[in-house]
C-alpha cells in the first residue's frame, strides 16, 4: 500500500459518514415540512378571520339598512295613528249617510293610510298581531284586566293602539286590554287567576 492511500478513509469510516449525512437531510425535511404545516395553519387562520370580518360587515351592513329608518318610522306611526281614529270616528252609518264632498276627504283619507302602511311594509315595519292572542309582554303592552265571557284569561281582548315590529325587532308595543279569568277580583282584593297568567300591566 502506498503512502497516498493511508490517508484515505476506510470502508467502514465511509459507511459511518454517509449515515451521518443522511440523518442531517431527514431532520432538515422533517424541519421544513413542521414549518410547512406551520405556515399552512397560519394561513388558514388568516383566511377564517378574513371570512369572519367579512361576514360581521355583511351583517352590520344589513342590520344598518334594515334599522336606519327605525326613529323615523317611529315617528310615522304617529301618523297612522291619527288617520285610523279619523277614520274610525266616522261610523258606517254616518257614511252612508254623508254628502258626496265628505265621502271623497274619507275616501281620500283611506287612501293615505293605505299608501302610508304600505310605504311602512317595504321598509320592513310589520303590525303586531294581538287581539285574540296570547298576552305576550314582548310584544304587548297591558292597560287592563277586563271581565270577557268566553276568551281565555290572558288572552288579549281588544287593542287600544296597534303594535309594530321593524325587521326582528320591536318597534312599539301594542296597547292592549287583556281577558282575567272569572272570580278575579281587582283593587286591594287577592288576584284568583291561574298560576302563570299573571301579567304585567304597568305603562
Amino acid at each position: 500500500m502506498s503512502a497516498e492511500n493511508d490517508n484515505d478513509p476506510l470502508p467502514e469510516e465511509m459507511g459511518r459518514g454517509d449515515g451521518a449525512g443522511e440523518d442531517d437531510v431527514v431532520r432538515e425535511i422533517a424541519a421544513l415540512r413542521a414549518e410547512a404545516d406551520s405556515q399552512k395553519d397560519r394561513a388558514l387562520r388568516a383566511l377564517a378571520e378574513v371570512e369572519n370580518v367579512r361576514k360581521r360587515l355583511e351583517r352590520e351592513r344589513d342590520e344598518a339598512r334594515t334599522y336606519s329608518v327605525t326613529r323615523f318610522a317611529r315617528d310615522f306611526l304617529t301618523v297612522a295613528d291619527n288617520l285610523s281614529r279619523a277614520l274610525a270616528a266616522m261610523p258606517a252609518e254616518a257614511r252612508a249617510r254623508a254628502d258626496d264632498s265628505l265621502k271623497a276627504v274619507l275616501d281620500g283619507v283611506e287612501a293615505t293610510e293605505r299608501e302610508l302602511q304600505a310605504a311602512l311594509t317595504r321598509h320592513g315595519v310589520k303590525p303586531i298581531a294581538a287581539e285574540g292572542q296570547r298576552f305576550d309582554p314582548h310584544l304587548h303592552q297591558a292597560i287592563a284586566e277586563v271581565p270577557a265571557k268566553g276568551a281565555e284569561p290572558g288572552s288579549v281582548v281588544a287593542v287600544v293602539q296597534p303594535g309594530y315590529t321593524i325587521g326582528e325587532r320591536l318597534l312599539r308595543p301594542a296597547m292592549v286590554t287583556v281577558a282575567k279569568a272569572e272570580g278575579a277580583r281587582t283593587g286591594n282584593g287577592a288576584d284568583s287567576s291561574p298560576a302563570g297568567s299573571k301579567i304585567d300591566t304597568k305603562v
